[in-house]
């Protein structure tokens, strides 16, 4: 019995095509995963498009490191950061916390609203918040910690923070309570925290 050529080369040929298969199929699998990791190192290909509308901190930064002494349990928190002393502003912005906290509905005992503060109120505003805001959480600011974290920035800020205490988005003084409100709602439905 003798070999042709044509029957000699035959497996060779089926070899080359199952190492093309292979081939093929590792860089199907290994090929993404490659690239998104170019893409995140790289920053390239980068959608500009967002989803929230506020600072997106990210858990860079906890409370401790902001100065506020961090409380366990308090589930997602609009806190109301005020480094200097609690003006017209920071009344808003603890407004508006509460409002959105309101906004929350049937979530509403995952969040609460806090303020944390590096002066002590006015008993005239002590009496103010404690009577249209009584379930206000209140912390101590640390100013020198604060400022580390945010030098140059005096003004109140409006902060969401997760259960764990990683601050997560960062809202100005002007921000709108619809956009605080969407990106709280958004956080809780995709979070297995809290």
């Amino acid at each position: 019995m003798t070999n042709s050529p044509q029957s000699l080369n035959e497996p060779v040929s089926r070899r080359r095509s199952g190492r093309w298969q292979l081939i093929g199929l590792l860089a199907l699998v290994i090929g993404p995963m490659v690239l998104a990791t170019a893409m995140f190192y790289g920053r390239f290909w980068i959608p500009e498009g967002r989803s929230y509308h506020g600072e997106l901190i990210g858990g860079r930064v906890s409370l401790e490191q902001l100065g506020v002494p961090f409380v366990a349990g308090k589930g997602w928190q609009l806190l109301v950061s005020a480094p200097q002393a609690c003006a017209e502003d920071c009344q808003q912005l603890i407004y508006l916390a509460r409002q959105i906290h309101i906004g929350t509905g049937r979530e509403a005992s995952r969040v609460n609203h806090a303020v944390a503060l590096a002066r002590p109120l006015s008993s005239e505003l002590n009496e103010q918040l404690l009577k249209e805001y009584p379930q206000l959480l209140r912390y101590t600011l640390n100013p020198d910690a604060y400022g580390r974290e945010l030098p140059d920035n005096p003004a109140p800020q409006l902060w969401i923070v997760d259960p764990l205490g990683n601050l997560v988005l960062r809202y100005p003084q002007e921000t709108n309570g619809k956009d605080v409100l969407n990106d709280l709602r958004q956080l809780m439905k995709i979070s297995n925290i809290g």
